[in-house]
């Protein structure tokens, strides 16, 4: 089976609410993930981060933590994707790729139909939250 390495932002802002996109392209359509992308040769997982993050929204990151990994097994491919917390460094987003996006208070994270690797990463998103662990 084909194998898929990738690096996923969950960003976040100052009231604790996370940013979501919707794809607006391929078998997925509609569907709604964290942005982020496949990480290239030679770059670590924090620099993929910042690259992708800065093609697909225009915007500059900080990545402020690691969050989880996830392993997904797709119809097509295994998907391995690393998940960081992070936060905007200036306010400018803007939609290169995707075809809508909202920003998520906690209560809301199950408002949106996420992708099935996403799912994941909204579970340990949401146990991150509840116990208290680190600051968001």
């Amino acid at each position: 089976m084909k194998q898929i390495e990738v690096v996923a932002a969950i960003i976040h802002d100052d009231e604790g609410r996370i940013f979501a996109t919707q794809r607006g392209y391929g078998e997925w359509k509609d569907w709604w993930e964290f942005p982020g992308g496949k990480i290239e040769a030679g770059e670590t997982p924090e620099e993929a981060l910042v690259r992708e993050i800065r093609e697909e929204l225009s915007a500059e990151i900080s990545v402020d933590e690691f969050l989880c990994t996830v392993e997904y097994d797709y119809p097509a491919f295994h998907l391995t994707m690393h998940c960081y917390l992070c936060s905007l460094i200036g306010e400018a987003l803007h939609l290169n790729e995707h075809e809508a996006a909202k920003w998520l208070a906690k209560d809301e994270l199950d408002s949106v139909d996420w992708l099935p690797a996403d799912v994941k990463v909204v579970e340990a998103l949401r146990s991150k939250m509840e116990d208290g662990r680190g600051k968001m």
